[in-house]
């Protein structure tokens, strides 16, 4: 058996062939646009759908895919009718204006009911329903049921209108862990009866047929990325572990994080896995910000080029993004002027040195796992083990866990057996004055507050 999986994420969007050993077969890539209307930056969807349809077309013809399984980024929904969307699906990078933002922010929930902390943009996405709702009730009106992004997909290539459990938990201010419900703000708004029946993530909830295949293959519902990573992980009975997911987002889930440490001021919340428990998480930008600080950095990093960045202190202080567990100050560089290699390898130890602090603030004593774009080569795993000796760290056997734990969520709601490769022990980097440089940053950036904010982590 074979699985295509779409996996949308902000900055790009894969389309990837897994089979039932975890191996991916084939993969495509595109970058999703995001164009202005009527006002709002706003997903060019009929250009990604396009995209989509003839990659899962070839995949099922090269490859007799039997399911499609879909992994999305977070902080997105779409409206929809009986056939198609009732307003285009927002960017979730746009701040609602001011006059709208003050009165629409009065009615988020606590953070003690959602453990979703106020956040800017359309970071919660409820928040952004909200300013849908005061400046086009038409769009909500018009509405048969709201969808989260990885449903949205799910339901535009053939399957039944669905919710799920680890999407509406993503930080959305809908959806309240500790009752396992929709929260109170789904209520005031009226948006109860707009939101499908819950269905677990990789259930079959259709079917399609597509490209010169004989019969239909499945539809299953989709998942939250970072979660579908969280998934890949566990699901190989590893034991306790913090996730380390990275992308344009790099996020940080530890299960085992007592929910009284969550620092709604530093991007702490709660994410809830594909079974509805909850996940202490932490995260920041990392993708974005690594990008902003190399330049646009494609290349390889070379560990002589790190060496040189911590000989000569040259540092990167957030923030280059919005959010994140430091946030209220424009990112800069200090020190001599790098040059474009060194600058790739000040961008890769800044986000080293974020994740670092992220693992002490969410409380990270347990096995870590490094997965995502931005271990490539094993280089940010390598810095992170060295810092945290006392840390056991893995890396993925692929760059794709969100992919890989999409696959198994789909193989496993057939009965299908999927034995994806196990993580690999991590080495450790041997590079000279690491820890002086971390410490060296953590002083700049935040110097006692954020020391003490830290000082139950595992360093």
């Amino acid at each position: 058996m074979k699985i295509a999986v779409l996996d949308f994420g902000k900055t790009n969007s894969k389309l990837f062939v897994i089979g039932h050993d975890g191996r991916v077969l084939d993969e495509r890539r595109t970058q999703p646009k995001w164009v202005r209307q009527s006002g709002f930056s706003v997903l060019d969807e009929a250009a990604l759908h396009d995209w989509a349809l003839s990659a899962v077309a070839d995949a099922v013809d090269s490859h007799d895919v039997e399911g499609l399984m879909v992994s999305g980024h977070g902080c997105t929904f779409a409206l929809i009718d009986d056939a198609a969307l009732t307003h285009p699906i927002l960017d979730y990078e746009q701040e609602p204006p001011a006059e709208i933002a003050a009165q629409i922010d009065r009615r988020i929930p606590d953070f003690a009911e959602t453990f979703s902390p106020r956040l800017p943009l359309g970071f919660n996405y409820g928040r952004h329903m909200m300013w849908l709702q005061e400046v086009d009730p038409g769009a909500f009106a018009a509405s048969i049921s709201i969808l989260g992004y990885p449903q949205y997909w799910s339901w535009r290539f053939g399957g039944r209108a669905v919710s799920e459990v680890s999407y509406l938990g993503c930080h959305s201010h809908l959806w309240a862990p500790r009752s396992q419900d929709f929260s109170s703000l789904v209520d005031a708004q009226g948006w109860r009866g707009r939101m499908p029946a819950l269905e677990r993530a990789g259930t079959v909830i259709g079917e399609r047929r597509l490209g010169g295949a004989v019969g239909p293959i499945a539809i299953h519902n989709g998942v939250h990325d970072s979660n579908a990573a969280l998934y890949a992980y566990r699901r190989q009975g590893l034991g306790p572990l913090t996730v380390v997911s990275t992308g344009t987002w790099v996020i940080v889930l530890n299960p085992d994080c007592p929910l009284d440490a969550l620092d709604r001021d530093r991007d702490m919340l709660v994410n809830v896995d594909v079974d509805g428990g909850p996940v202490p998480t932490i995260r920041f930008m990392g993708g974005r910000e690594f990008a902003v600080i190399s330049a646009g950095w494609q290349g390889a990093i070379g560990l002589s080029s790190i060496q040189r960045v911590i000989n000569a202190g040259i540092m990167a202080l957030p923030s280059f993004a919005p959010g994140g567990p430091i946030s209220g100050h424009s990112g800069r560089l200090t020190g001599r002027t790098p040059d474009a290699e060194e600058r790739a390898a000040v961008a890769l130890l800044y986000v080293a040195v974020m994740v670092d602090l992220s693992l002490d603030l969410i409380h990270s004593n347990n096995t870590v796992i490094v997965d995502g774009g931005l271990n490539s080569g094993g280089l940010l795993a390598g810095l992170l083990a060295q810092l945290r000796p006392g840390q056991a760290f893995l890396q993925g056997a692929t760059q794709e866990g969100s992919a890989t734990g999409a696959a198994a969520l789909a193989f496993e709601s057939v009965g299908r057996e999927f034995a994806a490769e196990a993580p690999e022990p991590v080495r450790a980097s041997r590079l000279t004055g690491l820890a002086g440089y971390r410490d060296g940053w953590r002083d700049l950036v935040a110097g006692p507050a954020i020391t003490g904010a830290a000082a139950g982590g595992a360093r």
